[in-house]
């Protein structure tokens, strides 16, 4: 209980009702009664120098931990400077409570002059998360917090957006905080199960595909592929749900064409939480001659490759039902993994160059259970998305759907809060450092021993690329990148310079046994 009982309370002691004890914002004139009740609840609010970055920060902290992220942000401005999050958050499904403050009760859409004044906010916003709300009073801003909860467990987690009149923070509030009910996730036709089961067991050239759906599964998961034969491929988001030293694992690689004839040229192909979008297959295509797909949104059930045999269910529990019903345990397949992920590898090498050995390097200095957060650079989705391999999910935080620039440095700072304990780096390139390099700053407030590795090319290298392709001379691309070891130390971090990959091991190392952040500047040009 806190003084000053009011609307704010009443969003606050729900959110610690729920678990809530950290969350990212920036106080504004129109939140502060929210702020008002943090301390009294336990929960620590998070700086980042710009909403966006709160947003971000959200939605690593969502991928890293399982837990909804929150954030919070003042009306106007703030709420439009985490769009961008928010509609990452919406194409990765990550589960991301917004809370923003909102024109007083009659005052909206009127376009009066106020200060932060929007159209409708809150409109804007419902068509970029799953659904948007303008509460009326005190006690609908409580429920609609115990609503956002419920919406994140049993079905496909995406985020939401709660606005709150500034009348309706001050409004006194004597109501008791709700718990969200727990929703049971839809159950797999049994037959359906049986039938599978007898066909994975039955087949001579079974393939997985996993997305980020499957990221609680890891255990099931493998287990079905161990007893199956099955080689493990993934999307990016589901990235790391079998351990990609397993020898069943092909790793990351559904956008290479390799992977894609094997899946064509497999009997049995069974897909696990992922809508198989184009951001992750490139122009390429899954099809199988048998598809069975499982998945807890039944929109995604025959969506993008059409499926003979659908499940629709939670993936740990219907694969979980797959391994019971499975007729014989027939094992193999670790063979035709090895030539899968060689096959795949070699065609990754075309594209990767150096980023191979940075991430490489990267990996080499970094403890096993650490998190790498990445961003929309070429050091990423072609050097650490098929060569920094993990042993779990949940410990690669990147948007290949939505590929944001500027999502890495925040996505670092999530993360490493996400998974206290735990190591966290950032690997990215020198323009997506740029989109949001005052971050550094909150990491250096929050004592995060966080080594950031931007690779600088001197620009967008990706769109300089793509410009020369089609005859475009290079306009907008070759940017001057700043002295980023002197302006780290500037922030009040470390900064260091090198153009040695084999520097990095050490240069990472270090990094960890800082007091806060280091960056390293590593020039490729």
């Amino acid at each position: 209980m806190t003084d000053h009982r009011n609307g704010g309370a009443a969003v606050v002691e729900t959110l610690a009702a729920h678990g809530v004890d950290t969350l990212f914002g920036i106080p504004g004139t129109h939140n502060l009664e929210l702020y008002r009740h943090f301390d009294a609840n336990g929960i620590r609010a998070i700086t980042p120098r710009h909403e966006q970055g709160a947003g971000y920060a959200a939605e690593a902290y969502a991928r890293v931990s399982g837990r909804p992220g929150v954030v919070v942000t003042t009306s106007g401005p703030g709420l439009t400077n985490a769009m961008t999050a928010a509609a990452t958050a919406y194409a990765e499904s990550q589960p991301v409570l917004l809370l923003s403050s909102g024109m007083p009760t009659g005052a909206e859409g009127r376009d009066l002059g106020q200060l932060h004044e929007a159209k409708n906010a809150s409109g804007a916003m419902h068509q970029l998360v799953a659904w948007s709300r303008r509460v009326g009073n005190a006690d609908e801003a409580a429920a609609a917090v115990t609503e956002a909860f419920t919406g994140f467990t049993g079905r496909r987690p995406r985020p939401v957006h709660i606005e709150i009149p500034v009348d309706v923070l001050e409004q006194a509030w004597t109501g008791e905080p709700r718990i969200a009910a727990a929703v049971a996730p839809p159950v797999a036709d049994r037959d359906t199960v049986r039938h599978v089961a007898e066909l994975l067991a039955g087949a001579t050239r079974p393939l997985i595909i996993a997305g980020g759906g499957a990221v609680d599964a890891q255990t099931e998961l493998t287990a079905v592929a161990e007893a199956v034969g099955a080689p493990v491929a993934t999307t990016v988001n589901g990235k790391g749900t079998v351990d990609e030293a397993h020898p069943l694992s092909v790793g990351a690689s559904i956008r290479l064409r390799a992977l894609q004839k094997a899946a064509a040229d497999s009997d049995a192909l069974l897909v696990v939480g992922s809508e198989l979008g184009d951001s992750d297959l490139w122009e390429g295509q899954i099809r199988g001659r048998t598809v069975i797909r499982c998945d807890i949104d039944p929109a995604q059930l025959n969506k993008n490759c059409p499926a003979d045999y659908t499940l629709l269910g939670d993936s740990a529990a219907t694969l979980a039902a797959v391994l019971d019903a499975l007729p014989a345990k027939t094992g193999g397949g670790e063979q035709r993994a090895a030539e899968l992920r060689t096959e795949c590898r070699s065609e990754a090498a075309a594209d990767a160059g150096v980023y191979a050995e940075i991430n490489a390097a990267v990996r080499a200095a970094l403890p096993t259970e650490a998190a790498l957060a990445g961003d929309s650079s070429q050091v990423t989705y072609f050097g650490s998305v098929h060569y920094f391999d993990v042993p779990a999910p949940r410990r690669f935080c990147y948007s290949p759907g939505y590929a944001t620039l500027g999502y890495g440095l925040p996505a670092g700072l999530g993360a490493a809060i996400g998974r206290p304990g735990a190591p966290a780096a950032v690997l990215l390139g020198d323009g997506a450092l740029m989109f949001s390099v005052q971050e550094l700053t909150t990491l250096v407030e929050q004592k995060l021993s966080v080594p950031v590795i931007v690779v600088d090319s001197g620009g967008y290298r990706e769109i300089q690329d793509q410009e020369a392709a089609r005859g475009i001379p290079p306009i907008g691309v070759k940017l001057r990148t700043p002295d980023l070891a002197a302006l780290a130390i500037a922030m009040g971090a470390d900064g260091v310079r090198t153009t040695s990959t084999a520097d990095l091991p050490e240069l990472v190392s270090a990094a960890l046994a800082a007091d806060g952040p280091t960056v390293i500047h590593f020039d490729i040009r």
